[in-house]
């Protein structure tokens, strides 16, 4: 398995090469998810990256590339380094489950999962960006509250991604009980659960430290534009 782990250092060229190569866009060694899906791209050859990069630059307006720190043409502007930290669970999560969880799989529950995540995290989640994984959700009163799902994928690996609460529904527990159930979903699927997480994001880290979540590693996320 700890070669197998090494494969989280790139997270997205090796989801890119194993579950979800039917998303990739391949420049020369760099692979990108279709920017319709999910805004990342990563590398293994540092050389072919700058050409790479610019080619995927005409497709989206603003991209991450996760890993490395590429080269890059001067068409293109370095907006930000946003330093995550990985974390990976190794075992299930003992919990009780007092909510309805749903997964959001009809077109208005996608459409519910697109414009939640967007107020509370915009800039990561696409219009297809759910089709990368399976999500789950809470509604109150038919307004969808809080998810969480799957975004990149590994043979062995999965992320759990979108951990998203609206602001008015927060310190119920609506998170931890959706963490449990989107990672016993990847558990059953044999695959270890991974996330990133902002460094900043001290409440966050916590709540994932408390659930069982290890930190594994500093990761950057390196977002581009165009000038």
């Amino acid at each position: 398995m700890k070669t197998e782990e090494k494969k989280l250092d790139n997270p997205v060229w090796n989801s890119l090469n194993e579950t979800h190569n039917n998303f990739s866009i391949e420049y020369e060694g760099v692979k990108f998810y279709r920017p319709e899906y999910c805004p990342f791209g990563g590398f293994t050859a540092l050389e072919n990256a700058s050409e790479s990069i610019s080619k995927y630059a005409s497709l989206i307006n603003s991209f991450y590339v996760v890993g490395e720190k590429p080269e890059y043409k001067n068409e293109l502007t370095l907006n930000k380094n946003l330093v995550c930290q990985q974390m990976i669970l190794e075992k299930p999560i003992i919990l009780d489950i007092n909510e309805q969880i749903v997964e959001l799989k009809a077109d208005i529950q996608k459409k519910d999962l697109f414009n939640l995540v967007n107020v509370v995290q915009p800039g990561y989640f696409n219009h297809k960006t759910s089709d990368l994984g399976k999500y789950f959700g809470i509604y109150k009163n038919n307004e969808l509250v809080a998810v969480t799902g799957e975004r990149m994928k590994m043979n062995k690996y999965t992320e759990v991604s979108a951990v998203v609460t609206h602001p008015h529904h927060t310190g119920k527990g609506y998170a931890k009980q959706l963490i449990q159930h989107t990672t016993q979903h990847i558990f059953n699927e044999n695959k270890l659960p991974y996330l990133h997480v902002a460094e900043t994001n001290v409440g966050a880290i916590k709540l994932y430290e408390n659930l069982g979540f290890v930190n594994r590693r500093k990761i950057s996320f390196w977002n581009f534009v165009i000038n």
